[in-house]
């Protein structure tokens, strides 16, 4: 899962970026209105940290220009304005969820988990295909009931194929996935982690769609 988090504060914004990385999220970071704006435009994330104050502005000035545009990226608002009036401006604003500083890593990630849930269609937390059972919490996998050790990497590709099991994923997409934008990314990356996938799923779990990209086969 990709997110892109707007903070000005470095420390808060490192503690951020390293923590979430550690619950498996691919981060990328920007400090400001404009650098968020630019970023939102020319990337897609799964969700986005937005911090209210920020030197050139508001976040809300973002988020407002984000859902006039029809950008329905989840939003989480991560801000030390934390009155009901701000909550509710936020809100209104079309943030999906909010939260005041100071914070708990593991509550920002179990939010952005919530958020993205919600923004797919889904009310359980953990995703099913067949047999396979995948808990983002958890970085958990198992198949058949059994574990399966998955690196980061080959969890972010299975699970975004889970979360959309009949739909092509792009070479492309998936590399958006697991890299941010610091990250020099190998062309043959995907294709590495799909084939650990499938040595350790079986061969026929992930489907190569040639031209086009990869996704889940279904079973007879």
């Amino acid at each position: 899962m990709r997110l892109l988090v707007v903070e000005d504060d470095e420390i808060l914004l490192d503690g951020l970026k390293v923590g979430l990385q550690m619950c498996g999220f691919t981060v990328d970071t920007v400090t400001s209105v404009a650098d968020a704006q630019a970023a939102v435009h020319a990337d897609t994330f799964d969700a986005i940290i937005l911090d209210l104050m920020l030197p050139d502005g508001s976040g809300l000035d973002v988020l407002a220009r984000m859902r006039r545009s029809g950008d329905r990226t989840p939003v989480l608002l991560l801000t030390a304005k934390d009155e009901v009036a701000d909550r509710i401006a936020g809100l209104d604003c079309g943030a999906d969820d909010y939260l005041g500083k100071p914070f708990d890593l593991d509550e920002v990630a179990a939010r952005l988990r919530a958020i993205v849930r919600r923004a797919h269609g889904r009310a359980i937390g953990h995703l099913e295909w067949n047999d396979m059972v995948l808990d983002p919490a958890r970085m958990s996998a198992l198949r058949d009931g059994t574990a399966v050790a998955l690196s980061r990497r080959e969890f972010a590709i299975l699970q975004a194929l889970m979360e959309a099991p009949g739909v092509i994923q792009s070479k492309t997409s998936l590399e958006q996935k697991l890299y941010g934008w610091q990250e020099e990314v190998e062309s043959n990356t995907v294709e590495v982690h799909i084939h650990k996938l499938r040595s350790k799923l079986g061969a026929s779990f992930i489907e190569t769609v040639r031209g086009a990209g990869y996704r889940l086969r279904a079973v007879p």
